[in-house]
């Protein structure tokens, strides 16, 4: 068991945390949520050790490992992957390097075989015999093939680095489990294997992460940084979030009939409990949950954007017509006879593993780029507004204020209580309105962006990974905007809740052509005709 005792950190007139006291038990899974700079990363870094707090103490049971996901890409270039995974059980690790030196020498003597034979019996223990064989079980969940695994990492690309650290914090089933941001360039297939093994890890998980179907899909509770301290709630992500939102309701309807909110409440928690998630945990949760009282729900202080997309016209049923694109760049045809009809009211996920494909296609479709073959015509009714993967041209070497950046788009010309007030509901409040645009964040420069699309009442939307940057407030704000929007869209994304919620085709571009179906993005990840295609393509 892993426990925190009044831990306490400031830096300088920042205070991060105050009097934090948690107790993370095995067989959990705590999902670490907070706004960017909170310090969720921090705090990972105090339970590891890596970072001292100013006050308090971090406590763990003798003979217990802790295991955390390495951030550094570059550290192990002139290692073997599969020496990578095992050098995640260091003691392990050890042991095999003191023993491969002793059996390696010459003048081999009675005081190095009574020292091989002890290390032999920890190695034994550690279940040392194993570990080749569930290193490379671990990778090849995660999609490393077999041939990779005794390449040196450098041999690597970025993507396959990443999964052979994140197999490292898997190893040797450690007791207690830190993942900052695991799901952070893996691919469908690894983040499904990595949902299967959190769901059947039987210690101590604690995660942090923007992807609130892996935090539905795995966490048994939510740690909520918040106000300083951490507050701990049974459930996952979806029921911290609502319950919270009522929680705030009730607060801010103080005069109202309080006992219509708490029934609100209570029958929330009741239905929540009647569908606990699919976890094995789900009978020991749904009696946690159902002990749950309107005073374990505290109302959150985080803000969230406003986020509405209005379009000024209505769209006719003559949208967008694509016939037989294709690009080659570098030498490499990244869209092949890329056809496809755009109807009215679709709202279109591009999806597929070829992240430049679907950006040259969101550019050609904006005219920021020619295709080599093809036509593409928008309708007479359309009207468009294109949110690219790259916004830093919008920004870089930009004294203008916020104010006067967006004032540059706004279709009339807008007042500046219009224009505050607009970046207001953005969370550009007050002094913040006046920062130059060259100086903002990856996530300010993000709602910029959103602010632009907004002004301009467009009735098409384009997107390119338009969640990348963003916190959770910013994403749930983002996905229930795009859920209300009346017009039509074309998005890529990441984000298994993002598109799940608001596709109604998926469209998924391969070296072959595409891929085109009117489903959910669930209905069409379960659809055998997909995967039988997609496996023909490979």
């Amino acid at each position: 068991m892993l426990s925190v005792n009044n831990i306490g950190l400031r830096f300088g007139d920042r205070k991060l945390f105050e009097d934090v006291t948690i107790k993370f038990t095995p067989g959990n899974c705590y999902g670490l949520i907070g706004a960017n700079g909170a310090g969720k990363s921090t705090f990972l870094k105090i339970l590891s050790g890596e970072l001292e707090a100013q006050t308090g103490d971090v406590h763990m049971n003798p003979g217990e490992r802790l295991a955390v996901l390495k951030q550094n890409h570059f550290e192990y270039e002139e290692h073997e992957v599969l020496q990578v995974v095992i050098m995640g059980h260091e003691r392990l690790y050890q042991i095999m390097k003191e023993k491969d030196a002793i059996y390696m020498k010459e003048d081999f003597s009675d005081e190095d075989g009574i020292k091989a034979a002890e290390l032999e019996g920890e190695f034994a223990e550690l279940n040392g015999w194993e570990a080749e064989s569930e290193a490379a079980i671990l990778l090849k969940g995660l999609g490393i093939s077999e041939d990779l695994h005794t390449k040196k990492m450098e041999d690597l690309t970025g993507a396959e680095k990443v999964k052979v650290l994140l197999a490292q914090a898997l190893f040797g089933k450690p007791d207690v489990l830190l993942l900052d941001e695991p799901t952070n360039h893996l691919d469908i297939k690894a983040i499904q294997w990595l949902e299967d093994f959190l769901i059947n890890f039987e210690n101590t998980v604690i995660v942090v992460s923007h992807d609130r179907h892996f935090l539905n899909q795995v966490c048994t509770h939510i740690a909520d940084l918040d106000f300083a301290k951490i507050q701990i709630y049974v459930g996952n992500y979806d029921f911290w979030y609502e319950s919270s939102q009522l929680a705030a309701k009730l607060t801010q309807e103080a005069n109202k009939k309080k006992e219509e909110k708490i029934k609100e409440l209570q029958n929330f928690v009741a239905r929540f409990s009647a569908n606990a998630s699919k976890s094995k945990q789900a009978t020991s949760r749904k009696k946690m949950l159902e002990k749950i009282t309107l005073d374990d729900i505290q109302p959150s202080s985080r803000r969230y954007p406003y986020v509405q997309f209005t379009p000024e016209r209505e769209i006719g049923n003559d949208l967008l017509r694509v016939e037989g694109l294709s690009k080659t760049i570098d030498g490499v045809k990244v869209l092949n006879n890329v056809s496809f009809i755009m109807n009215k009211d679709d709202k279109i996920a591009l999806v597929g593993h070829n992240e430049l494909a679907k950006t040259t296609l969101f550019k050609i479709l904006t005219g920021e780029m020619e295709a080599d073959e093809g036509t593409f015509k928008w309708g007479i009714t359309t009207s468009q507004s294109y949110f690219p993967k790259d916004n830093a041209p919008y920004f870089e070497g930009n004294d203008l204020t916020l104010v006067d950046w967006l004032r540059q788009y706004s279709p009339d010309d807008q007042t500046e209580t219009f224009l505050r007030g607009f970046l207001g509901r953005m969370l550009f409040s007050g002094e913040e309105a006046m920062k130059k645009a060259s100086v903002l964040s990856g996530g300010e420069k993000v709602r910029c962006m959103l602010s632009k699309m907004m002004l301009s009442n467009a009735n098409v939307l384009l997107l390119d990974e338009p969640t990348n940057h963003l916190d959770l407030e910013s994403i749930t704000s983002l996905n229930n905007g795009l859920i209300n929007f009346k017009g039509s869209l074309i998005f890529a994304s990441h984000d298994h809740q993002f598109i799940q919620t608001i596709a109604n085709r998926i469209i998924e571009l391969t070296p072959n052509g595409l891929i085109d179906k009117e489903m959910s993005y669930d209905e069409y990840l379960a659809d055998p005709d997909v995967q039988k295609k997609l496996a023909q393509q490979q």
